[in-house]
């Protein structure tokens, strides 16, 4: 997901899709541990998509209390 996708989107948003990503990255996990898993990088992109995703939802929390 692009970082214009996710800043459209409101916190409650940004929340679900951190959690999805992380449940992803959670199987993805447990694939590479059964060595079911065909190409590992794919652990790498979803790790920075959090990383993504969690940035932008601090942003937009931290932007939402200095409006307060």
């Amino acid at each position: 997901m692009n970082t214009s996708e996710l800043r459209q989107k409101d916190i409650a948003g940004l929340q679900s899709e951190v959690k999805a990503l992380q449940k992803a990255h959670f199987g993805l996990r447990m694939q590479k541990a059964t060595q079911q898993l065909n190409n590992t990088a794919t652990l790498r992109s979803t790790r920075r998509e959090i990383a993504r995703a969690k940035t932008i939802l601090v942003e937009k929390q931290s932007a939402g209390q200095t409006a307060k």
